[in-house]
């Protein structure tokens, strides 16, 4: 009886054994987290390394034991590189347009900048820098490094042009921005409202307020939500098509036809932000020291970013209307003082000395 009772412990033992080995091996079988994952949008995925998922409580598909491949190689940087290569090029290309146009001075060359932006930028990739990413410094949930370079390439030109010649990227790379000085160069300049000097002043400031209203709200929830509510650049993709956004966004276009470049002069708190970095900016806008009395440029400026001698650069976008007006030698009073002053020179020089 002894006998038969160890007999049957053991048998009990090893029994409890081969449950747990077999346990184990369904297990080890199953992706992370056991079962299934749904992918957004619904689906499963296979784990990694490919093969069958066993569903849960049971056995794989079809009976017997499922014995995972041996996992993939990780893509490599290089990888990642070959399979972004197209979308960087497009950025280097973009960018080589946009500064040429911008050291060449060339009206021409501008606009062909403008309408690439808003085919390009705008609505084939919608890869405009946003607010979102100005709270992404302060939350640190930028896009992942390696998964988005031709993203950081335009960010890093974007930060490095404004700390070097200013607000660059407001001028001819942004979309939107792109799409309303489109919409000045087309529609008719009757019906423009010019704002007042004064109010133009203090209404720049508007930007600056919204920018430090939405960060200090983002910090407080952490909800980056509010962005789609004061920007428009959603208009080139096709999410946040709502009732609410739509009416502001049509007031917002509808608004910009009678004040030219009524968003990107007052309200966008990313210009603002870059306004700010523009504060460090290198190589300024020369003046002469005719300046100081001329109002030519001044009153050509589209951005209300000259004042009497001084360049603004927190709101200058490097347009170069005051750029081309420096160098033009029939309207300019610096060249046309200097031209006149060589003039007097070289007729004296010519006329005879009298005698002593």
């Amino acid at each position: 009886m002894i006998a038969r009772a160890r007999t049957a412990r053991w048998r009990s033992v090893l029994i409890l054994l081969g449950v747990v080995v077999m346990s184990s091996w369904v297990v080890a079988a199953q992706p992370p987290g056991g079962g299934t994952t749904a992918p957004p949008g619904g689906g499963t995925t296979a784990p990694p390394g490919g093969g069958t998922t066993a569903p849960p409580g049971g056995a794989p598909p079809g009976g017997g034991f499922d014995f995972p491949e041996e996992e993939e190689e990780a893509p490599s940087w290089s990888d990642d590189i070959r399979a972004q290569a197209v979308d960087i090029g497009l950025v280097v290309a973009f960018s080589a347009l946009a500064f040429t146009s911008f050291f060449k001075k060339s009206v021409t060359l501008k606009y062909v900048t403008l309408i690439a932006s808003v085919v390009y930028i705008g609505f084939w990739k919608s890869t405009l820098l946003s607010i979102v990413n100005v709270f992404g410094l302060f939350g640190g949930n930028l896009p992942i490094f390696r998964y988005s370079l031709a993203w950081y390439l335009l960010a890093a030109i974007t930060i490095v042009s404004t700390i070097l010649w200013g607000r660059v990227y407001c001028g001819r790379i942004c979309a939107f921005g792109a799409l309303t000085q489109l919409m000045d160069r087309v529609l008719p300049a009757k019906w423009r409202f010019n704002v007042p000097r004064a109010i133009e002043r203090r209404a720049s400031l508007i930007k600056y307020g919204i920018l430090g209203a939405t960060i200090v709200y983002f910090i407080i929830t952490g909800n980056p939500g509010i962005y789609p509510y004061v920007e428009p650049f959603w208009l080139f993709g096709l999410h946040l098509r709502t009732p609410v956004l739509l009416t502001m966004l049509a007031s917002l276009l509808i608004a910009t036809v009678f004040i030219r470049n009524l968003y990107c002069r007052f309200l966008c708190p990313l210009g603002a932000f870059l306004g700010v970095l523009s504060k460090l900016t290198v190589f300024r806008i020369k003046r002469w020291s005719e300046c100081k009395t001329c109002k030519i440029c001044e009153k050509a400026c589209e951005w209300g970013a000259i004042r009497g001698p001084q360049i603004i650069m927190t709101e200058c976008v490097r347009c170069d209307d005051c750029e081309r007006l420096y160098e033009d030698t029939k309207k300019c009073p610096h060249h046309l003082i200097i031209i006149r002053k060589a003039d007097i020179l070289a007729r004296r020089a010519a006329s005879p000395t009298p005698a002593s």
